[in-house]
């Protein structure tokens, strides 16, 4: 079990609304690495009860989901996750002016700094359409853990809504839909032998480098998606192989991940890039999870856009928008932060980020 120190929970629960950057610093503060969300999620609770009292709020095991009850036509779901990757040296937050360094600043506790005063705001004032507020845990981590997915499994009714929006790191702009990500394990065997006579075996290794140049050379698509261009990729991401040194090795296999463009089902996906790898003696699946359609036809996608004359690029990587998706809802990731500097030790997210990401938000859903 994670201990944090009380005072820093405090800061959290207490920190000051009308300062986005300090409250986004508060949020950095409290460590929250995968797996050990409990304490943020805490004070998180905590400072909505006390702060959004009208909302209703549901807690089921570190996931939190505010809503507000008005009786609103459209319903519209703003989400983060509190994890983080782990900590590389980048624990404390720092701030420096307008610029807050620290894990998780752009991945993403800048935009939670965000929902949280966007959910206070609700609480206050009567937003134009129904929210729902939702901060889960465990997605930088396996599937399994996903604080979305145990939601989805245990209370759909609480994620129902008719958008939702992740608030990824996006820098401002709106990324659309996502990439799928599928991982293969391609198999090869041989015979094992003494490596002074290896004629008398068959090197399982040296099978693999025909498939293994295959992919090195293989040219990526980009495939346009609702006028987006998705740059898809295909790396293979693990390797293993051999006995000892003086063994001809029997067996080696590989790991490849490719990142696939909403035009192609997971089957579709998974049938080319069996082809990409073709001479190995078993291909089999290690996980996969859907693209995500970039939806931008669908009318509060594009008012949502439209509300700002928001940017707009194909999100590059998988999200949970995917998960909403494939649960028939649109989707969009919307958030502070640059993501290109997500996971990294020198992370960080500016005072403009925050607040821009808080306002757009606030105007879409007429709490301004």
């Amino acid at each position: 079990m994670t201990t944090v120190d009380p005072a820093v929970l405090d800061a959290l629960v207490h920190a000051p609304v009308d300062d986005l950057l300090a409250l986004s610093a508060a949020l950095v503060a409290v460590p929250s690495v995968s797996h050990a969300e409990g304490p943020i999620a805490d004070a998180i609770e905590q400072r909505l009860r006390s702060r959004a009292p009208n909302l209703v709020l549901t807690r089921i095991d570190d996931n939190i989901v505010a809503r507000t009850e008005l009786g609103r036509p459209q319903r519209v779901l703003v989400g983060g996750h509190v994890d983080t990757v782990p900590v590389n040296d980048n624990a404390a937050a720092i701030v420096e002016g307008d610029v807050l360094r620290g894990l998780g600043a752009a991945d993403m506790k800048g935009s939670l700094a965000a929902l949280l005063a966007l959910a206070e705001h609700a609480s206050a004032r009567e937003p134009r359409v129904d929210v729902t507020f939702c901060w889960y845990a465990g997605e930088e981590v396996v599937d399994e853990f996903n604080g979305l997915r145990h939601l989805f499994e245990v209370a759909p009714e609480l994620l129902a809504c008719d958008l939702a929006i992740l608030a990824e790191p996006t820098d401002g702009w709106v990324e659309a839909g996502c990439q799928g990500t599928l991982h293969l394990r391609a198999i090869f065997t041989g015979t094992r032998a003494h490596t002074a006579r290896p004629w008398m075996g068959d090197n399982a290794i040296h099978k693999a480098t025909t498939v293994l140049e295959r992919i090195a050379a293989h040219e990526p698509e980009t495939v346009s998606v609702d006028g987006l261009d998705f740059l898809e990729s295909l790396q293979v991401v693990s390797i293993e192989g051999g006995v000892a040194n003086n063994v001809v090795p029997d067996h080696c296999t590989f790991v490849v991940n490719r990142r696939f463009a909403p035009k192609y089902s997971i089957d579709e996906a998974r049938s080319q890039t069996e082809a990409l790898l073709a001479g190995a003696d078993r291909i089999e699946l290690v996980s996969v999870a859907p693209a995500a359609p970039p939806g931008l036809t669908n009318p509060l996608v594009a008012e949502f856009v439209g509300t700002l004359d928001l940017q707009v690029r194909p999100k590059l990587g998988w999200t949970d928008v995917a998960r909403f998706t494939s649960h028939g809802i649109p989707a969009l990731n919307f958030g502070a932060g640059d993501p290109t500097i997500a996971h990294t030790q020198g992370e960080l997210v500016t005072r403009e980020s925050v607040e821009g990401c808080f306002n757009v938000l606030a105007e879409f859903l007429g709490l301004r």
